[in-house]
């Protein structure tokens, strides 16, 4: 007798908005082109960035791996793959930042069992492309209900009609404080980042 092995039903951008259990979101396979993440227990579907948002991330990535050497007690792990388990919501909330930084990721247990449930970043960046709504309206009330994220540095790469802009919300008590604007040419430190300093242009 031949035994038929049920497949994982692929997502597609028709999904947007349909109810899932996490199991079966992360074990799903994915049509490439688009991001999918679990928000209230629903598919979030946003299509993949343009390129100068990967010119803006590579830049900012490179920064903050070169602090990652020299400061590891303060940051000992960047990835661009995490997810944020965000607490308390209607269901299953898992935004995945496009960098997230972690100051004790912990290295010490088995590699093969690591979960993103188990672990919490300090720092999440946000390149803004073409889903506006989700980077400056979404993700800013997510990130905030996540006690451990300190700092949210969203970036807007910029187009015809708009200037670059490098937007900080940073943590106090458990709200958000009024963010602070940056843009070309200034520089960012925080003390969040002991001894860091970001010129900001991504075009050097």
């Amino acid at each position: 007798m031949i035994v038929k092995l049920a497949t994982a039903r692929e997502l597609t951008p028709a999904d947007h908005g349909r109810r899932m259990s996490f199991e079966k979101f992360a074990t799903a396979p994915w049509r490439e082109g688009f991001r999918y993440e679990l928000i209230d227990g629903r598919v979030y579907v946003s299509p993949l960035p343009n390129l100068p948002h990967d010119d803006v991330l590579e830049w900012l990535s490179e920064a903050l791996h070169a602090y990652k050497h020299g400061r590891p007690d303060v940051i000992n792990r960047i990835s661009t793959h995490g997810r944020v388990f965000v607490p308390d919501r209607p269901g299953v909330t898992c935004p995945e930042p496009d960098l997230a930084a972690y100051h004790d990721f912990p290295y010490h247990i088995p590699r093969l069992e690591r979960r993103w449930e188990d672990v919490s970043p300090v720092l999440v960046v946000e390149v803004a492309s073409d889903d506006l709504a989700k980077d400056f309206g979404r993700n800013v009330e997510l990130y905030e209900q996540v006690p451990s994220i300190r700092e949210y540095w969203l970036i807007h790469p910029g187009d015809a009609n708009t200037h670059f802009l490098f937007r900080v919300y940073r943590r106090r008590g458990q709200k958000w404080q009024k963010p602070i604007d940056l843009g070309f040419g200034e520089t960012y430190t925080t003390r969040l980042l002991p001894g860091f300093s970001l010129l900001i242009n991504p075009d050097a």
